[in-house]
């Protein structure tokens, strides 16, 4: 009798030549396979999504803010009254209603824009990756934050461009920095397409770029003409203060706004968006369409019907206290239990501190160690594209529970310390 593994064995063979799968099919990949890598952070969840393990690794929106029954009552009259709509097919480019709302929410951080320059994306990553599709040819140049979001870094990837990172400091990009990057790179002889940059409360920095800075930046790229990707899914979620501005509120021709609803409403709905020229929009819209005919018509109508009828600027408030009290347990416990020759970010809002250690911890090599201690994060060459970052790593406060928080940070302080321990005894024997 065979057994279970066999059997499957035998099950999937005969699957497989019944239907005259192709075999060795990565012979024949396009070549810009090869540069489809697997994200750190995915890679992660695996492991870190084990109960017993805190994980301070994903940027997953804490959820527990949100009155479930009122999305239920959301989802429940939107196909009771409207279903035959939210169910069809929708318009390429969005609904015509929910841009129109999209303009009043990023009217909150200073931009006035026309409805018919928004396109609706699933999530901004699809966003990200049309714009990207449309400028980038093989060998251009993206400038990006060092460290900088690790899935703008994959598409950017993934369509054969190069990423050029720029310093950063704890105010966000440096000017002066951004202007000898563009001189340097093109001393080289490329081609810079674009500045892709995350100014308020920076993925995985934390760090909020001020309005001088902005404003800055914008000269700088207007000169040398390049445009700015803003990438802006955390500027309504400060805890102490407003952010300044959008930088597309200074300039609307030279700056592409993506948006998201991910970390204000839900992930799990999937809608953001791109704010863009008039210039852009045709070829985004066809883009878009190439790629999935039309935003989901059901998630839209859902997110027009909320913001609609519900109190939603109290809901993101409500989200910015609990965050805030998540920010406050984890800045507490790495005083207490980090080593005082580690640096930090202190965030004034979004999901993420950012922590630099002594330069001989490899903080991927460390991993490991930290699961056996029973907690999760993210090592800090996942957000440079040029491997960059051994000796940082990312924290996120955004979903365990303060007291979660607190345990996983002193787990994770006693595997570095240890770290430290172990290598200076290294040195010393050495």
């Amino acid at each position: 009798m065979a057994s279970v593994w066999e059997t499957y064995a035998m099950s999937d063979i005969t699957q497989r030549y019944s239907t005259g799968a192709p075999q060795n099919l990565e012979q024949r990949f396009a070549s810009r396979a090869a540069h489809m890598k697997p994200s750190e952070i995915r890679s992660l969840f695996a492991v870190a999504s084990r109960p017993e393990i805190v994980s301070l690794a994903g940027g997953m929106p804490n959820l527990s803010a949100l009155p479930m029954g009122m999305m239920a009552d959301v989802v429940n009259n939107l196909v009771r009254d409207n279903g035959q709509e939210a169910l069809q097919y929708g318009n390429g480019q969005g609904h015509p209603k929910l841009r129109e709302q999209i303009c009043e929410v990023m009217a909150l951080e200073g931009i006035r824009a026309n409805p018919d320059d928004v396109l609706v994306t699933t999530g901004s990553q699809q966003a990200l990756d049309l714009i990207s599709r449309i400028f980038l040819d093989p060998n251009d140049v993206v400038l990006a934050e060092a460290p900088s979001y690790v899935g703008a870094l994959g598409t950017f990837h993934q369509y054969e461009a190069s990423v050029v990172h720029v310093e950063t400091d704890e105010n966000g990009l440096v000017p002066s920095a951004l202007q000898e990057a563009i001189k340097t790179v093109r001393a080289a002889g490329r081609k810079i397409k674009f500045l892709y940059t995350i100014p308020n409360y920076q993925n995985p920095s934390g760090v909020l770029l001020p309005a001088s800075r902005r404003t800055e930046i914008l000269n700088i790229c207007r000169e040398a003409g390049i445009f700015v990707v803003e990438d802006n899914p955390y500027g309504l979620l400060g805890f102490d203060k407003p952010s300044p501005n959008a930088m597309r509120a200074e300039d609307s021709e030279n700056v592409i706004y993506l948006g998201s609803f991910s970390k204000t409403i839900a992930p799990g709905l999937r809608v953001g968006w791109a704010l863009v020229p008039p210039s852009l929009k045709e070829k985004l819209v066809i883009a878009s369409e190439s790629s999935i005919l039309c935003p989901s018509n059901f998630t839209q109508l859902t997110i027009s019907n909320y913001l609609a009828d519900q109190p939603w600027r109290d809901q993101i408030a409500s989200f910015c206290e609990l965050y805030k009290v998540r920010r406050d347990a984890m800045l507490e416990s790495l005083d207490e239990h980090f080593p005082a020759t580690a640096k930090w970010t202190k965030p004034g809002g979004g999901f993420y501190v950012w922590v630099t250690l002594p330069p001989e911890i490899d903080t991927t090599a460390m991993m490991p160690k930290a699961i056996v201690a029973k907690v999760a994060y993210v090592p800090g060459t996942a957000f440079y594209a040029d491997g960059f970052g051994s000796w940082s790593l990312r924290l996120s406060y955004c979903y365990p529970t303060p007291e979660r928080i607190r345990e996983g940070v002193k787990a994770l302080g006693g595997v570095i310390k240890q770290e430290m321990a172990n290598r200076k005894g290294f040195e010393l024997k050495g």
